[in-house]
Protein backbone atom coordinates (compact mmCIF):
# COMPACT_ATOMS: atom_id res chain seq x y z
CA UNK A 1 0.00 0.00 0.00
CA UNK A 2 1.48 3.55 -0.98
CA UNK A 3 2.63 6.08 1.66
CA UNK A 4 0.00 8.25 2.04
CA UNK A 5 -1.06 11.42 3.67
CA UNK A 6 -4.52 12.17 4.62
CA UNK A 7 -7.26 15.18 5.76
CA UNK A 8 -10.19 14.49 7.22
CA UNK A 9 -13.59 15.92 7.73
CA UNK A 10 -14.59 17.10 11.08
CA UNK A 11 -17.49 14.85 10.72
CA UNK A 12 -18.61 11.72 8.94
CA UNK A 13 -16.65 10.87 5.66
CA UNK A 14 -19.01 11.01 2.94
CA UNK A 15 -17.07 11.32 0.23
CA UNK A 16 -13.06 10.59 -0.62
CA UNK A 17 -10.93 12.76 -3.44
CA UNK A 18 -7.63 10.31 -3.90
CA UNK A 19 -5.37 13.24 -5.68
CA UNK A 20 -1.84 12.23 -7.03
CA UNK A 21 0.79 14.15 -7.69
CA UNK A 22 2.99 15.33 -10.30
CA UNK A 23 6.38 13.84 -11.30
CA UNK A 24 9.26 14.48 -8.79
CA UNK A 25 6.32 16.16 -6.08
CA UNK A 26 4.84 14.09 -3.30
CA UNK A 27 1.73 13.74 -1.30
CA UNK A 28 2.65 17.43 -0.11
CA UNK A 29 2.04 19.38 -2.94
CA UNK A 30 -1.74 19.47 -3.27
CA UNK A 31 -2.16 19.90 0.39
CA UNK A 32 -2.96 23.49 0.56
CA UNK A 33 -5.08 23.01 -2.24
CA UNK A 34 -8.04 21.87 0.34
CA UNK A 35 -8.75 25.31 2.47
CA UNK A 36 -8.48 26.79 -1.22
CA UNK A 37 -11.54 25.05 -2.47
CA UNK A 38 -13.83 25.83 0.14
CA UNK A 39 -16.21 23.08 0.36
CA UNK A 40 -18.93 22.84 2.71
CA UNK A 41 -18.40 21.03 5.85
CA UNK A 42 -21.19 19.10 5.05
CA UNK A 43 -19.85 17.13 2.42
CA UNK A 44 -17.65 15.05 4.34
CA UNK A 45 -15.27 14.88 1.92
CA UNK A 46 -11.55 12.92 3.22
CA UNK A 47 -8.27 13.63 0.92
CA UNK A 48 -5.62 11.03 0.73
CA UNK A 49 -2.64 12.53 -1.25
CA UNK A 50 -0.29 8.93 -1.67
CA UNK A 51 3.13 9.30 -2.27
CA UNK A 52 4.82 7.91 -5.26
CA UNK A 53 7.29 5.18 -5.49
CA UNK A 54 11.03 6.75 -6.38
CA UNK A 55 12.37 5.66 -9.58
CA UNK A 56 14.89 6.25 -12.46
CA UNK A 57 13.06 8.81 -14.80
CA UNK A 58 14.90 7.98 -17.93
CA UNK A 59 13.85 11.58 -19.32
CA UNK A 60 15.89 13.19 -16.49
CA UNK A 61 18.73 11.23 -17.26
CA UNK A 62 18.18 8.76 -15.35
CA UNK A 63 17.73 10.57 -12.23
CA UNK A 64 15.44 8.88 -9.27
CA UNK A 65 12.79 11.14 -7.81
CA UNK A 66 8.83 10.21 -7.23
CA UNK A 67 7.47 9.22 -10.30
CA UNK A 68 4.20 7.33 -10.96
CA UNK A 69 6.11 5.73 -14.33
CA UNK A 70 9.21 6.30 -16.18
CA UNK A 71 9.05 8.81 -19.04
CA UNK A 72 11.08 8.06 -21.85
CA UNK A 73 10.76 11.03 -23.56
CA UNK A 74 8.81 14.44 -24.74
CA UNK A 75 6.96 13.00 -28.27
CA UNK A 76 3.38 13.28 -27.90
CA UNK A 77 3.41 9.45 -29.67
CA UNK A 78 6.66 8.14 -28.01
CA UNK A 79 7.11 4.85 -26.38
CA UNK A 80 5.24 4.64 -23.36
CA UNK A 81 6.43 2.79 -19.82
CA UNK A 82 3.06 0.51 -19.92
CA UNK A 83 4.06 -1.35 -17.26
CA UNK A 84 4.54 1.42 -15.15
CA UNK A 85 1.42 2.86 -15.46
CA UNK A 86 -0.46 -0.84 -14.97
CA UNK A 87 1.71 -0.73 -11.52
CA UNK A 88 0.66 2.77 -10.29
CA UNK A 89 -3.23 1.78 -11.49
CA UNK A 90 -2.92 -1.24 -9.58
CA UNK A 91 -1.44 1.27 -6.21
CA UNK A 92 -4.36 3.25 -6.61
CA UNK A 93 -6.80 0.60 -7.19
CA UNK A 94 -5.77 -0.94 -3.81
CA UNK A 95 -6.63 2.57 -1.87
CA UNK A 96 -9.65 2.45 -4.04
CA UNK A 97 -10.59 -0.80 -2.45
CA UNK A 98 -9.20 0.56 1.02
CA UNK A 99 -11.61 3.27 1.21
CA UNK A 100 -14.42 0.76 -0.12
CA UNK A 101 -13.48 -1.46 3.14
CA UNK A 102 -14.05 1.38 5.18
CA UNK A 103 -17.16 2.15 4.44
CA UNK A 104 -17.27 4.55 1.64
CA UNK A 105 -19.27 3.36 -1.86
CA UNK A 106 -17.25 3.48 -4.67
CA UNK A 107 -19.97 5.84 -6.06
CA UNK A 108 -18.40 8.57 -3.25
CA UNK A 109 -14.98 8.12 -4.25
CA UNK A 110 -13.49 10.55 -6.97
CA UNK A 111 -10.22 10.24 -8.46
CA UNK A 112 -7.76 13.72 -9.15
CA UNK A 113 -4.67 14.08 -10.61
CA UNK A 114 -2.09 16.44 -11.36
CA UNK A 115 0.50 16.09 -14.62
CA UNK A 116 1.91 12.37 -14.13
CA UNK A 117 -0.97 11.97 -11.63
CA UNK A 118 -4.19 13.30 -13.88
CA UNK A 119 -2.86 10.53 -16.08
CA UNK A 120 -2.98 7.14 -13.69
CA UNK A 121 -6.06 8.84 -12.36
CA UNK A 122 -7.69 8.78 -16.28
CA UNK A 123 -6.06 5.51 -16.69
CA UNK A 124 -7.48 4.03 -13.64
CA UNK A 125 -10.66 5.43 -13.44
CA UNK A 126 -11.67 4.60 -16.70
CA UNK A 127 -11.26 1.08 -15.93
CA UNK A 128 -12.43 0.67 -13.11
CA UNK A 129 -15.17 -1.99 -12.54
CA UNK A 130 -17.85 -0.17 -10.12
CA UNK A 131 -19.17 3.45 -10.79
CA UNK A 132 -16.75 6.19 -9.24
CA UNK A 133 -17.81 9.28 -8.22
CA UNK A 134 -15.33 11.49 -11.02
CA UNK A 135 -12.16 12.12 -12.35
CA UNK A 136 -10.04 15.14 -11.98
CA UNK A 137 -7.10 15.60 -14.75
CA UNK A 138 -5.41 18.55 -14.45
CA UNK A 139 -2.48 19.42 -17.12
CA UNK A 140 -2.78 16.24 -18.00
CA UNK A 141 -2.54 13.88 -20.90
CA UNK A 142 -4.30 10.38 -21.15
CA UNK A 143 -1.83 7.01 -21.21
CA UNK A 144 -2.11 4.73 -23.30
CA UNK A 145 -4.77 6.17 -25.02
CA UNK A 146 -4.70 3.65 -28.33
CA UNK A 147 -5.78 0.91 -25.74
CA UNK A 148 -9.05 2.59 -24.25
CA UNK A 149 -11.16 1.46 -26.42
CA UNK A 150 -10.91 -1.98 -25.42
CA UNK A 151 -10.04 -1.98 -22.05
CA UNK A 152 -12.80 1.12 -21.01
CA UNK A 153 -15.01 -0.27 -18.28
CA UNK A 154 -19.17 0.45 -19.10
CA UNK A 155 -19.40 1.42 -15.52
CA UNK A 156 -17.94 4.37 -15.87
CA UNK A 157 -19.18 5.40 -19.46
CA UNK A 158 -20.83 7.86 -17.33
CA UNK A 159 -18.14 9.32 -14.49
CA UNK A 160 -18.02 12.85 -15.17
CA UNK A 161 -14.56 14.31 -15.96
CA UNK A 162 -13.68 17.63 -14.90
CA UNK A 163 -10.17 18.33 -17.45
CA UNK A 164 -8.02 21.65 -16.90
CA UNK A 165 -5.10 22.66 -18.84
CA UNK A 166 -2.99 25.46 -19.07
CA UNK A 167 -2.78 27.25 -22.38
CA UNK A 168 0.61 28.14 -21.89
CA UNK A 169 2.23 25.13 -20.56
CA UNK A 170 5.81 24.45 -21.61
CA UNK A 171 6.20 21.06 -20.19
CA UNK A 172 3.16 19.10 -21.11
CA UNK A 173 1.62 21.67 -24.19
CA UNK A 174 -2.07 22.35 -23.97
CA UNK A 175 -2.80 20.33 -27.44
CA UNK A 176 -2.01 16.91 -25.62
CA UNK A 177 -4.41 17.45 -23.26
CA UNK A 178 -6.81 18.53 -26.44
CA UNK A 179 -5.83 15.36 -28.14
CA UNK A 180 -7.12 13.28 -25.20
CA UNK A 181 -10.19 15.45 -24.36
CA UNK A 182 -11.55 15.12 -28.14
CA UNK A 183 -10.21 11.23 -27.82
CA UNK A 184 -12.35 10.72 -24.67
CA UNK A 185 -15.34 12.83 -26.39
CA UNK A 186 -15.01 10.56 -29.26
CA UNK A 187 -15.39 7.61 -26.72
CA UNK A 188 -18.66 9.13 -25.20
CA UNK A 189 -17.12 10.40 -21.94
CA UNK A 190 -18.62 13.48 -20.45
CA UNK A 191 -15.92 16.04 -19.97
CA UNK A 192 -15.68 19.36 -18.49
CA UNK A 193 -13.12 20.92 -20.58
CA UNK A 194 -10.86 24.55 -19.38
CA UNK A 195 -8.12 26.30 -20.50
CA UNK A 196 -6.79 29.04 -18.19
CA UNK A 197 -3.87 31.69 -19.27
CA UNK A 198 -1.13 29.74 -16.76
CA UNK A 199 1.56 27.66 -17.19
CA UNK A 200 2.52 23.93 -15.52
CA UNK A 201 0.62 24.65 -12.48
CA UNK A 202 -2.82 25.41 -11.23
CA UNK A 203 -4.70 29.12 -10.88
CA UNK A 204 -7.36 30.37 -8.39
CA UNK A 205 -9.79 30.53 -10.89
CA UNK A 206 -9.09 26.65 -11.80
CA UNK A 207 -9.63 25.93 -7.96
CA UNK A 208 -13.10 27.61 -7.83
CA UNK A 209 -14.48 26.14 -11.39
CA UNK A 210 -13.13 22.71 -9.22
CA UNK A 211 -14.89 23.38 -6.36
CA UNK A 212 -18.24 24.29 -8.02
CA UNK A 213 -17.96 21.07 -10.34
CA UNK A 214 -17.10 18.77 -7.02
CA UNK A 215 -20.13 20.03 -4.96
CA UNK A 216 -22.27 19.49 -8.52
CA UNK A 217 -21.24 15.99 -8.25
CA UNK A 218 -20.62 14.96 -4.40
CA UNK A 219 -24.41 16.15 -3.45
CA UNK A 220 -25.86 14.44 -6.33
CA UNK A 221 -28.25 11.41 -4.42
CA UNK A 222 -27.31 8.11 -4.39
CA UNK A 223 -28.98 5.91 -7.43
CA UNK A 224 -30.42 3.09 -7.01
Amino acid sequence: MLECLEMNPEGPVRSVVIWLHGLGADGNDFLPIVPELKLPDALGVRFVFPHAPIRPVTLNNGMAMRAWYDIYGLDINRREDAEGVEASRDAVEALIQREKDAGVPASHIFLAGFSQGGAIVLHTGLRHSEPLGGIIALSTYLPLRDRLAEEKQAANQSIPIFQAHGSMDPMLPQQLGEISRDLLKAEGYDVAWHSYPMQHQVCLEEIQDLSRWMQTYMSRPDEG
